[in-house]
């Protein structure tokens, strides 16, 4: 029934006190509300309960930890009042080795109970975060759309590293405390319950002053996290764009503002650590207080016999025991808040529907590439409709160009193919068959699509190549290359199609990412190609070059092209003028320019 707290004048645990620059109940957690606690708490232990033999276990021995740590102080105390104060000798080593061997087992298995936990703690957030990763994969674009990659990272990151802290720490730490507290008191009063209220004088004077220095210090700690979030996003705004500084020579300017930014910093820093650095010493002095008073009285209580030395020694012993588990809830508390703010938000995300929650599993066992558009709608909102009774037809093997302004809807139309989006109105078919029935997976391996930015993942250029068919061999990939005209300068780098890509391709031009993203398409061996201004980022000569390629790979291959440079599109089957969402125009090139519309006026302004 004990446990390992602090003595007299031994201990192994002593009072936890916050480190300066942490108030207690506060640390460096921010102080944020659960909408739900009950209902996170329980999720967050249903993924505990997959490992619910390593948690029964540290908890096991968390409480034989607590429980003989609280023979302690009374194994101290009668060692005094049976051999120190009457100076018999006899029997004192066999005392001293008992209460030796109480601490050393209560520290072996308070070793024991954290290594289990550290384990059962990583297993379950390892657990936690595969969900989370793994429901982000199965979520549709415009959940992307709607939610900044920034905050959503900050759920991977920070909210799942709270949940590990917690777990890690309040678990067993709040089992430990509260067997503590409850042992030592109950201990108390059952021994004598004067010194038991006595020992209690400084409890509430404690709890206020806590409170009201930590009340302080949250104006102080919300303005040092807000200057510290500006000054780390300065920092990385301008060396994100030290070019651009550089041209401009705006280097001094940048660092006046950084200083400036840096002193308010300082300063912030400095007012809130110095308030809450007030706390460490106000606990200790109240302690130290309350510990003199009960010295004083049990010492007076003592000399008059009213009481024994050996259970003041007790006493005072288990007075400092009941300050630990005081301190450590208060400090626990903000901290087990910000974790189930932090799991509410990543569940929030796992309990988001899935684009594959869905009964169609249709599929087409051979993409001819007929698509057809049915007066096709579609919006982003009910407040603003992007397409309106959108309508063509795409025979297989044609190359389908769309052309128009900025905003006009050309992309939106290459998005609802892939079923990135869903229509609103209208139907879509490939091969007769409405999409909407079909397998997205199964769709999307039909389709080769090249993005107007060109996105390159870490790994190497093969890897890369190879992204949408990794079982590809090297002859493969470099024949990709090859159509994409991506080899002769792949071939000029000293580690060759084994050069590793840095920072999304930073050590490559854009023109030479954008042709490996064409090569990784063209190594898919798509039925349909989707090109969404696939050239907008090569040069002239280097786009003359890939356009025999290119005719190369659409051969036979539906194909949807989207490009401001009309001189990549002459030679499409079907030109589509979008303008305000619906098709203005439509025809091949030589039929848009005898009619001397919209795309004649774009012709003529390109060549111009």
């Amino acid at each position: 029934m004990f446990n390992l707290a602090k003595p007299a004048t031994s201990s192994t645990q002593p009072p936890v006190v916050p480190p300066i620059g942490r108030p207690p109940g506060r640390e460096t957690v921010p102080k944020v509300r659960a909408k739900n606690a009950k209902h996170a708490i329980l999720r967050v232990w249903s993924y505990m309960g997959r490992h619910r033999k390593g948690v029964i276990v540290a908890l096991a021995l968390t409480a034989l930890g607590t429980l003989l740590n609280l023979a302690g102080p009374y194994l101290l105390g009668r060692a005094v009042n049976e051999h120190i104060v009457p100076k018999v000798t006899d029997g004192l080593l066999k005392d001293c080795l008992q209460l030796l061997t109480v601490y050393v087992l209560s520290s072996l298995m308070m070793w024991g109970q954290s290594y289990v936990m550290i384990g059962v703690s990583q297993l379950t957030v390892k657990d936690l975060r595969q969900a989370l990763f793994s429901r982000l994969q199965q979520l549709p674009i415009s959940f992307f759309d709607k939610n900044q990659s920034g905050d959503l990272m900050s759920r991977a990151t920070n909210d799942v590293d709270n949940v590990s802290t917690t777990l890690n720490q309040s678990v067993t730490q709040l089992m430990s405390s509260a067997i503590l507290l409850v042992g030592s008191l109950s201990i108390m009063f059952a021994l004598d319950l004067r010194l038991t209220l006595l020992s209690l004088v400084t409890v509430p004077l404690i709890t206020i002053a806590t409170k009201l220095i930590a009340s302080r210090t949250r104006k102080h700690f919300s303005a040092q996290q807000k200057l510290l979030g500006e000054l780390n996003g300065f920092a990385q705004e301008t060396i994100a764009g030290q070019k651009v500084v550089a041209a401009y020579n705006r280097q001094e300017q940048a660092h006046k503002h950084f200083m400036n930014l840096n002193e308010k910093l300082r300063t912030s820093s400095t007012q809130a650590q110095t308030v809450s650095g007030l706390v460490g010493p106000t606990m200790n002095v109240m302690n130290n207080i309350g510990f003199a008073i009960l010295a004083a009285v049990g010492g007076w209580m003592a000399y008059h016999d009213l009481t024994s030395i050996g259970l003041i020694v007790s006493f005072l012993a288990y007075s400092r025991q009941i300050e630990r588990p005081i301190n450590d809830l208060a400090n626990q508390y903000n901290l087990i808040q910000a974790a189930i703010a932090g799991a509410e938000r990543v569940f929030q995300i796992i309990d988001t529907p899935s684009e594959y929650d869905e009964k169609q599993q249709k599929q087409l066992n051979h993409i001819q590439g007929k698509v057809v558009f049915e007066n096709v709608s579609f919006a982003y909102s009910s407040e603003r409709e992007i397409l309106k009774n959108v309508s063509f037809t795409a025979q297989p093997g044609e190359m389908i160009a769309l052309v128009g302004p900025t905003g006009a809807g050309k992309t939106t139309i290459i998005n609802l193919l892939p079923r990135f989006y869903e229509i609103t109105g209208g139907r879509i078919t490939i091969d007769g068959s409405d999409i909407s029935e079909l397998e997205k997976d199964h769709l999307r391996r039909g389709l080769g699509i090249v993005l107007q930015d060109a996105y390159l993942f870490s790994g190497t250029i093969r890897d890369n190549i190879a992204y949408g068919k990794p079982e590809a061999t090297d002859e493969q990939i470099r024949q990709a290359a090859e159509l994409a005209n991506a080899h002769s300068f792949i071939r000029k780098l000293s580690q060759g199609y084994d050069t590793p890509i840095i920072a999304g391709g930073s050590n490559l031009s854009q023109g030479q990412r954008q042709l490996l993203t064409i090569a990784r398409a063209i190594l898919a061996d798509p039925a349909i190609l989707i090109l969404d201004e696939a050239t907008s980022s090569i040069d002239t000569r280097t786009e003359m070059q890939i356009q025999e390629a290119m005719r190369t790979l659409m051969k036979d291959r539906t194909s949807f092209v989207i490009a401001h440079r009309l001189s990549t599109i002459r030679e499409a089957d079907q030109i589509l003028v979008i303008d305000s969402g619906q098709i203005a125009e439509r025809g091949n090139h030589e039929d848009l320019m005898h009619q001397k519309g919209f795309y004649y006026q774009l012709q003529q302004g390109q060549l111009n």
